[in-house]
């Protein structure tokens, strides 16, 4: 679990499936706490058009044996610059591959999609039920209002 970009020189990867994540021991293990991560600049490209879709994503989850390292999250979400993908397909691709590789105990994640064709799409997936016992503030992210 030695990470690879922390203290080091990093490039952006040019792909989603590029990009390595890197993860730590978790430093309180067995104790059930809440850790978020917030990108309010997300982009990636919409696979109809090119053009850039842009997002606020907020990441929450409980960490079972490790914990994601920030900044090889960030350059996984950076990735997204280039890749060409529906909403809830980047969405619910961050979530399942971090549960996957990460192994949370619980994990959610909000995607606050700013409106392409006058519709905004938020876009919402959690690996199971909360953890029992868990404070779980709210995003804090309102949904769009436009200019009202």
């Amino acid at each position: 679990m030695t990470p690879k970009h922390l203290g080091q020189s990093s490039s952006l990867p040019a792909s989603p499936d590029e990009a390595v994540l890197d993860y730590v021991p978790n430093p309180r293990p067995g104790r059930p706490y809440l850790v978020r991560f917030t990108a309010p600049e997300f982009t990636s490209l919409c696979p109809v058009t090119g053009q850039p879709d842009f997002a606020h994503l907020v990441i929450d989850y409980v960490p079972g044996d490790s914990i994601v390292e920030s900044k090889s999250l960030k350059l996984f979400l950076g990735s997204f610059r280039n890749h060409a993908g529906f909403h809830e397909d980047c969405t619910v691709g961050i979530g399942e591959r971090l549960t996957a590789e990460m192994k949370p105990q619980w994990l959610r994640i909000g995607g606050y999609w700013y409106p392409r064709g006058g519709i905004p799409i938020d876009v919402f997936w959690q690996s199971g039920p909360v953890p029992d016992g868990l404070w779980l503030p709210d995003q804090g992210v309102p949904t769009y209002r436009g200019r009202g």
